[in-house]
């Protein structure tokens, strides 16, 4: 498989070092505004011929429609802001290949009652071209890393396999997590983490479809396992409460909470 790598920061570097190993992975173009950071993950993988380097301006459709054309790939795999989602998702169409993404396009709050109704929704861009897709046979996998990804998954066994009946899914995410030299350290796009955060979350409910609520609404304790405790969340919004009541239908609630921390909450809160 030839794949076009697009952003070559800690998760894209994450993802060209577990593909290296794989007998399947031919090329992985590692493809970065920064080349200098690109060059710098092409010399810890030791496979300059295997890891390519190359600029890309992911806000330019053109410009990675060119490069997948260049390398003649399979797929194009999404490491970069949300923010660039479109061009991406649309370049990989264009050039009839597979595509993939750890966050959804992003969402626009509803423009009179923004902490009661949905606006546009997260991922509501990539399902309205959901059939286009399918009439040209071509696969996306979107918001397939973690969270979401890995999360829907475990819901959807849980359904499947543990349970008759389902009230709630909700997806919890706190940690311990400490950082040497830091005093502040996201694991992923600090842009994204505090537009997320500061966007309406959006809560499933079955009687009353998708709606939303107030940023850091509805704080519960948590208690978190593998020695990491008891840590307060709050709503924020994610991708999971958009995905998960589209395929278990027998759900009565979806909500997904952050344990972001006092400091954090207050930096953002106006």
């Amino acid at each position: 498989m030839k794949v076009l790598l697009v952003g070559v920061g800690g998760v894209g570097e994450a993802i060209a070092a577990l593909a290296k190993p794989r007998k399947w992975m031919e090329l992985m173009v590692l493809a970065d505004y920064n080349t200098k950071r690109a060059e710098e993950v092409q010399k810890k993988l030791g496979d300059a011929k295997r890891f390519p380097v190359e600029f890309i301006d992911a806000s330019k459709q053109e410009n990675i429609e060119a490069l997948a054309k260049k390398h003649n790939v399979d797929l194009i795999m999404n490491s970069v802001d949300p923010i660039f989602n479109k061009q991406i998702f649309d370049a990989a169409f264009n050039v009839g290949v597979k595509y993939m993404d750890m966050a959804m396009t992003l969402s626009e709050p509803h423009p009179t009652d923004p902490f009661n109704k949905a606006g546009i929704k997260l991922g509501d861009y990539q399902f309205e071209k959901a059939k286009d897709w399918e009439k040209k046979n071509l696969l996306a996998l979107v918001g397939f890393g973690v969270e979401p990804g890995m999360a829907n998954v475990f819901a959807r066994y849980a359904a499947d396999h543990l349970f008759d009946e389902i009230d709630e899914i909700g997806v919890r995410d706190g940690s311990n997590l400490v950082v040497e030299g830091y005093k502040f350290a996201p694991t992923f796009s600090i842009w994204t983490t505090i537009e997320e955060c500061l966007n309406p979350p959006v809560i499933y409910e079955k009687e009353k479809g998708w709606f939303t609520t107030a940023p850091f609404s509805e704080p519960e304790i948590f208690d978190f396992p593998e020695g990491i405790g008891k840590v307060e969340v709050v709503n924020v919004e994610h991708e999971e409460v958009l995905l998960v009541p589209r395929w278990i239908k027998n759900v009565k609630r979806v909500t997904f909470k952050y344990g972001l921390g006092d400091e954090f909450m207050n930096v953002l809160k106006p």
